[in-house]
C-alpha cells in the first residue's frame, strides 16, 4: 500500500498549460460570489482559485484512534473538501474574502492559525482525525465514506468546541431553511459597556434590544450555513441548474460539497455549464508544525489547474454553504434567495420566516459535558455517547 500511495505523493505541477485549458470566450466566471472576465482577467482568476486552502488525501499521520488508518487515501475525500469549505469560512471571518495568497510570501498570523486548525493530529480541531471519530456519533465507521450531510453535522458538532472562530453552524434540514432558528441561534447578548460586571437579564431579547430599549446591544456570531440537498434521484434534474449556477454568485457563497458516488470535490464555482472543482485525490506526506511555530503551507493551495465537469454529470446529493459575517450579510442572502431561488416552480429549497409547528422545537446547538477541553474532546469513541444532539428527527440521508 505504502508503494502505491508514494506513487502520487506530492503530485502539484505549477499551472501547466493553465490558460490554454480555458476556452477563449467573452463568459465570465464566478469564483465564491466573485466574477472574473476570462478573457481580460485570467492572471486574477488564477490567482483567486490558488489561494482557497486545498486539502488532499495524506499519508504518515499518527493513526486514527491510536490503532486506525495513518492515511486517508480512498476514503477521505469528502472529510476533506468540508475542511475546504469550513476553512474558507474561516478566512472570510478572519482575513476577507479578497485576501490573497503568495508562494513564499509571509502571511497575516490568523492565516497560520487557520491553517493550524486543520493539520493532521487530535489535537487540531478540525483534523482529519476528529472528523472520522466524529464520523462514529453520525453512524460512520473510521475508514467510511462519508456523505455531505454527514460532514456537515459532523463540523457543527466540531465546531462547539472551537472558541477562537467562534462559528455558529447551522445545517438545514427537509430542503428547508428557518429565518427565525439561525437569528435564535447567531444573535447573542454581550455584557454592558456600562456594567461589564453585570450579566443581562433572561427577559431581554434580541428584538427589544433592535428597538433601543436597553443599554446592551445583540452581536451576531459568524454563520456557518450548509444545505444539504437531493436535486435529483440517479442525476441532477436539469431544472436545478440555473438555481444551483445563482448560489456561486451571491457574496456568501462558500461553494458545494458534492461530486460522484464515492468520489468528492469541492465546487468553488463555474464557467457556463461547467463547474469548477478542488480535487481531494492527490495523496501528499503528513505536513507538521515547524519549530517556529508555523506551517509549510506549500503543498496547502493548488497550483495546478483546476479541473472542471458538465454540471450534469454531478450527482444529486451536495451541500451549498454559505458564510454571514454579520446579520446584515444573513439578511442580505435571504433577498438573494427569495429573488433567484423561490422564483422557481420546482424549488432547489425553501426559505421561511418562521419554526416549522409540526417540528420539535429548536434549541441552539450547546458543547456537551465532556472532561477534556477544546481539540482535545474526543480521544476514544466511547466519548461519542454525548453527541446526540437534536438530529433525531433529520430526515435528509446520504
Amino acid at each position: 500500500m505504502e508503494s502505491v500511495l508514494s506513487k502520487y505523493e506530492d503530485q502539484i505541477t505549477i499551472f501547466t498549460d493553465y490558460l490554454e485549458e480555458y476556452p477563449d470566450t467573452d463568459e465570465l466566471v464566478w469564483i465564491l460570489g466573485k466574477q472574473h472576465l476570462l478573457k481580460t482577467e485570467k492572471s486574477k482568476l488564477l490567482s483567486d482559485i490558488s489561494a482557497r486552502l486545498w486539502f488532499t488525501y495524506r499519508r504518515k499521520f499518527s493513526p486514527i484512534g491510536g490503532t486506525g488508518p495513518s492515511s486517508d487515501a480512498g476514503w477521505g475525500c469528502m472529510l476533506r473538501c468540508g475542511q475546504m469549505m469550513l476553512a474558507q469560512a474561516l478566512i472570510c471571518r478572519h482575513l476577507g474574502r479578497d485576501w490573497s495568497w503568495e508562494k513564499q510570501k509571509e502571511q497575516p498570523k490568523e492565516y497560520q492559525r487557520i491553517l493550524q486548525c486543520f493539520l493532521d493530529r487530535k489535537d487540531c480541531c478540525y483534523s482529519i482525525h476528529q472528523m472520522a471519530q466524529m464520523g462514529v456519533g453520525e453512524g460512520k465507521s473510521i475508514g467510511e465514506w462519508f456523505g455531505p450531510n454527514t460532514v456537515a453535522q459532523v463540523l457543527k458538532k466540531l465546531a462547539l468546541f472551537d472558541e477562537w472562530n467562534s462559528l455558529a453552524v447551522y445545517v438545514s434540514m427537509d430542503n428547508t431553511v428557518v429565518i427565525e432558528d439561525i437569528k435564535k441561534m447567531c444573535r447573542v447578548l454581550p455584557l454592558s459597556i456600562d456594567t461589564p460586571g453585570d450579566r443581562p437579564p433572561d427577559s431581554l431579547t434580541a428584538s427589544n434590544q433592535s428597538k433601543g430599549t436597553s443599554a446592551y446591544c445583540s452581536a451576531w456570531k459568524p454563520l456557518l450555513l450548509i444545505v444539504p440537498l437531493r436535486l435529483g434521484i440517479n442525476q441532477i434534474n436539469p431544472v436545478y441548474v440555473d438555481a444551483f449556477k445563482e448560489c456561486f454568485k451571491m457574496p456568501q457563497s462558500l461553494g458545494a460539497l458534492g461530486g460522484k458516488p464515492n468520489n468528492a470535490y469541492y465546487f468553488i464555482g463555474f464557467l457556463g455549464d461547467e463547474l469548477i472543482f478542488l480535487d481531494p485525490h492527490t495523496t501528499q506526506t503528513f505536513v507538521d508544525t515547524e519549530e517556529n511555530g508555523t506551517v509549510n503551507d506549500q503543498t496547502f493551495h493548488c497550483l495546478q489547474s483546476p479541473q472542471r465537469m458538465n454540471i450534469l454529470n454531478l450527482d444529486p446529493s451536495v451541500a451549498l454553504g454559505f458564510f454571514c459575517k454579520e446579520e446584515k450579510d444573513f439578511d442580505n442572502w435571504c433577498s438573494l434567495v427569495q429573488k433567484e431561488i423561490l422564483k422557481e416552480n420546482l424549488r432547489m429549497f425553501e426559505l421561511v420566516q418562521k419554526h416549522p409547528s409540526h417540528w420539535p422545537p429548536f434549541v441552539p446547538p450547546a458543547k456537551p459535558e465532556v472532561t477534556t477541553t477544546g481539540a482535545e474532546f474526543i480521544d476514544s469513541t466511547e466519548q461519542l455517547e454525548e453527541f446526540d444532539l437534536e438530529e433525531d428527527f433529520e430526515i435528509l440521508s446520504v
